[in-house]
């Protein structure tokens, strides 16, 4: 079964957030850069994935030169770098296409807002048929605010409940470490 990992989000716009500082997984880039070596080192295919909000003047708005990969990460030249408005990877990209060109059927899924983008794109992928890994931590996250009571939903209790709702329904739940084996 042919496979890909897909970087999510992991771009400079979040460094840029005041909440960054915060994040569940500051070596994102580390954990990120170990999955991409395994995969290109298994020949698998590796796909970069940006988000962008033009027009919006905030961090996500490519104008500003923040919707870029962070430092440390680098696609090879045959290594596709899409961009997408929505959470999803798939909804406003050509992944999918991607994807059954080259045959892949299983996906790894990496990146930032785990429980955001990450998760959303492991609900999908999985819907059309793919076979889910998601790295848990290969991700990252900042904490939460209700969007009515305030309370703020901590990186740990994001990540579990993340994993809880994704684990043996869309997806098999890993870390780099297993699957590097290192």
């Amino acid at each position: 079964m042919k496979r890909a990992l897909i970087v999510i989000d992991v771009q400079e716009s979040f460094r840029r957030r005041a909440d960054w500082a915060e994040t569940s997984n500051p070596d994102v880039v580390g954990k990120v850069n170990r999955l991409v070596d395994m995969s290109r080192d298994a020949g698998d295919l590796v796909v970069w994935v940006l988000h962008a909000e033009p027009g919006t003047g905030d961090v996500f708005d490519p104008a500003l030169g923040h919707v870029r990969l962070m430092d440390g990460l680098k696609p090879l030249d045959d290594e596709q770098v899409l961009t997408k408005t929505s959470h999803n990877a798939f909804t406003t990209t050509s992944l999918q296409q991607t994807l059954t060109a080259h045959g892949v059927r299983e996906l790894l899924i990496s990146g930032i807002r785990t429980e955001q983008c990450c998760e959303t794109t492991t609900r999908v992928g999985s819907d059309l048929g793919f076979g889910m890994t998601f790295v848990t931590d290969a991700t990252a996250t900042t904490p939460l605010p209700h969007w009515r009571t305030g309370k703020v939903l901590g990186v740990q209790e994001i990540i579990d409940r993340t994993e809880y709702v994704l684990a043996g329904r869309f997806a098999r739940i890993s870390d780099v470490a297993t699957l590097t084996g290192s």
